[in-house]
């Protein structure tokens, strides 16, 4: 076996097919428990690429210094809404954790609600004294963020605000490929024909939102295709910053009555948005996919059972989960190292949404 150790290694190892240590790794597909821990017990031993640095603290060789008697041992997460089962960051959280503790650490919860970021407030329930590090997820209040990057502590953010036109945060950043996925789709489009492509989703949100919306629109210009404005559903319903699902759906219905014809595609900021606009197309009577095609991006649980079933861009969580412990713990063991963005591999899903 050479140095790198690849899923058919593992496969080979176990007797099993290559598909099943594939679902077991990246978290697809059903497999039983005692299948994928079987799995992630051989890939963790063989020292498999996102599993590597575990297999060196397990040996004795530990790339992270774990803590001592005395020294901070708690990981603050940070979000402003509490993650529900069809949110991406769930299973990354739950292998965040897992390793955590491994290493001797144990995590804390806090949920900044929206008076604290406007009044720069920490949580009450937050303590500076115990935190060793802190985990930021879907914090896009920009000021707020860099409070945090002041506390003198070891951050890192899972997505961020839109930053390009600020000064960076001063803290590591992990995200997920936003644009291989994209650029993918925009090409296979084109050779399938489609040529009037439009994009669903506000672009400013956040930092994915962005990336992706910036795909899109490159991926356009590198294809020869045009972006008219009418098919660059971008904002939303009043400027609202976190609109509900009907906020959303009535800006999305109040949008598509102003286009004098639907474009072929439209490719959304996340599964939820094209989920909302599926909603909406049905009410003003049209057919996803006879009369437009739909991709999402997260793969959430929702795009596989929602009819028709939607074409998307899977986010590889357990990866994330890994990559931030990863991220963490060398900043902690490290302060002084750059700061550091890293992006994990997405897979594109072609489903019914696309005609297929």
């Amino acid at each position: 076996m050479g140095n790198r150790v690849t899923i058919q290694d593992i496969a080979d190892e176990l007797g099993i097919s290559r598909n099943t240590v594939s679902k077991a790794i990246n978290n697809t597909g059903i497999l039983a428990d005692a299948t994928r821990d079987k799995v992630l017990k051989k890939a963790m031993e063989m020292g498999y690429k996102q599993f590597s640095y575990i297999t060196a603290v397990k040996s004795g060789n530990a790339v992270f210094s774990v803590p001592t008697p005395g020294e901070k041992t708690e990981i603050a997460v940070f979000l402003t809404n509490f993650v529900g089962g069809s949110h991406f960051s769930l299973v990354m959280l739950d292998k965040f954790q897992k390793e955590l503790i491994s290493l001797g650490y144990s995590l804390t919860m806090h949920r900044v609600l929206a008076e604290e970021q406007e009044n720069l407030k920490l949580p009450a329930s937050f303590s500076l004294e115990r935190t060793a590090g802190i985990l930021c997820i879907e914090m896009f209040h920009y000021e707020y963020d860099r409070l945090l990057c002041g506390l003198d502590l070891p951050v890192l953010f899972v997505d961020t605000p839109v930053t390009c036109l600020k000064k960076p945060l001063k803290a590591d950043i992990l995200c997920m490929d936003n644009q291989t996925g994209i650029y993918s789709f925009i090409e296979r489009m084109a050779r399938r024909g489609k040529t009037k492509i439009g994009f669903i989703g506000e672009y400013m949100h956040c930092r994915s939102f962005f990336e992706r919306y910036m795909a899109y629109r490159n991926a356009m210009h590198l294809m020869g295709l045009s972006c008219p404005d009418e098919y660059r559903i971008i904002w939303n319903k009043g400027g609202i910053f976190q609109p509900s699902s009907e906020d959303y759906q009535e800006y999305l219905t109040e949008s598509f009555q102003k286009l004098s014809h639907l474009p072929e595609v439209f490719l959304c900021a996340n599964d939820f948005v094209a989920l909302d606009a599926l909603q909406v197309l049905k009410k003003l009577g049209y057919s996803v996919p006879d009369d437009v095609w739909l991709c999402g991006f997260d793969d959430a649980p929702e795009s596989k059972i929602v009819t028709p079933s939607l074409t998307t861009i899977h986010i590889h969580s357990q990866i994330m989960g890994f990559s931030a412990v990863n991220l963490l713990m060398s900043r902690i063991s490290e302060p002084s190292l750059n700061y550091r963005t890293v992006y994990t591999e997405t897979d594109l899903i072609y489903r019914e949404s696309t005609g297929d």
